[in-house]
């Protein structure tokens, strides 16, 4: 679209689960609710409208390798666009993906810097390694690099315990937490089992990956500190594979991890009731293939969060809690066209009709 082109759409606009509204103009890139006098370039599309989807746990620039070449970032970054995810969270990554904030098709990206992990406990060539006495400085680094964010590892498989356990001591997260906080980050920790979980959220903690450990113990305390999960329940789904994998090896570890899958459901499910704030993450760009939103709120509500707030988990309510706007006056026009509405049906997600990314029809 030229610089002066506006464009018009029309059908039902979700500014919120409840707020609907029949129209809204793009103008320079920005939305805009009232008519614009005198365009002459207008454009019109039409449907149900939504604000991009959020995937608030995916990782722009590696694979299961590590670092990956920009090609290769660009395709991660283009097939999350076109399933309609327009804002991500990236929970760590070895890549240098700022080269995508001059790209104006490819979608918003908040960066958490690299994963921060103990020494030889988390996967290879993916974060830095590093030991307790050393993990204040890192964070402080990655907190400068990233966008408000930093990402630790808050739990491994221990191979001389043959299990999961926590990687830092109470006193190392402390410390590594409240400098991030001077810094003005948040901090959200990779979190597998149950053991770790106390330790990080007294420490003052603002989010936890996975979050599969969650007990009756610690639901109420994730609740009282308003400590938000992201359950990346589609990347969950892999635990007995990776139980049948290491079984030999780590036969304690397998069954570990089995429980943890069997129990997922209700382990997001009574996190919802507590009151903890639950947001959609995939856990793409490792193992898992990009595009994932859509099939993550669905798996939300398979947890047993009601359709509406599953969506609002990966729309306005993940919007507002990562500080980035959705359909309000003003606000860049990154949104998302349906053919019905995803509030009755969610798996209308799947299948975008037309994706617009700072007021350009980009998909």
């Amino acid at each position: 679209m030229s610089e002066r082109a506006v464009l018009h759409v029309k059908g039902r606009i979700l500014v919120g689960p409840d707020e609907v509204r029949d129209e809204l103009w793009v103008i320079d890139g920005r939305i805009s609710y009232d008519r614009p006098a005198g365009a002459r370039d207008v454009r019109t599309v039409g449907g149900w409208v939504l604000p991009g989807l959020v995937d608030a746990h995916c990782h722009v620039g590696l694979d299961r390798h590590g670092a990956v070449p920009e090609d290769v970032a660009e395709k991660q970054a283009l097939t999350d666009r076109d399933a309609g995810a327009l804002l991500l969270r990236d929970a760590g990554s070895p890549s240098d993906t700022r080269w995508t904030d001059d790209r104006e098709d490819l979608p918003k990206i908040i960066r958490a810097g690299r994963h921060i992990a103990r020494t030889r406990r988390y996967i290879r060539n993916y974060a830095w390694e590093v030991e307790p006495d050393d993990l204040v400085a890192y964070v402080a680094q990655e907190a400068r690099r990233g966008d408000g964010w930093v990402k630790l590892v808050g739990d491994w498989i221990d191979r001389d315990l043959g299990d999961l356990s926590a990687c830092w001591p109470r006193g190392a997260v402390e410390a590594a937490i409240a400098e991030a906080h001077r810094l003005g980050a948040r901090v959200t920790a990779h979190c597998f089992a149950e053991d770790s979980l106390r330790d990080l959220v007294e420490a003052g903690i603002d989010c936890v990956e996975h979050a599969t450990g969650l007990t009756d113990e610690t639901v109420p305390l994730f609740a009282e500190r308003g400590v938000a999960i992201v359950p990346t329940l589609v990347n969950i789904a892999t635990f007995p594979a990776l139980a049948d994998g290491g079984e030999a090896r780590f036969p304690r570890w397998s069954a570990h991890m089995r429980r943890l899958h069997e129990r997922r459901y209700d382990t997001v499910r009574s996190a919802y009731d507590a009151g903890i704030p639950v947001f959609v993450g995939t856990d793409a760009g490792g193992t898992l293939p990009h595009g994932l939103a859509a099939e993550e709120v669905a798996e939300l509500a398979k947890a047993g969060l009601p359709p509406v707030e599953a969506l609002a988990a990966g729309t306005w309510k993940a919007r507002a809690w990562l500080g980035r706007p959705g359909l309000e006056e003003g606000a860049p026009a990154d949104l998302v066209v349906y053919d019905a509405d995803p509030r009755a049906d969610l798996r209308v997600l799947t299948a975008p009709r037309r994706v617009v990314l700072d007021g350009r029809v980009v998909a």
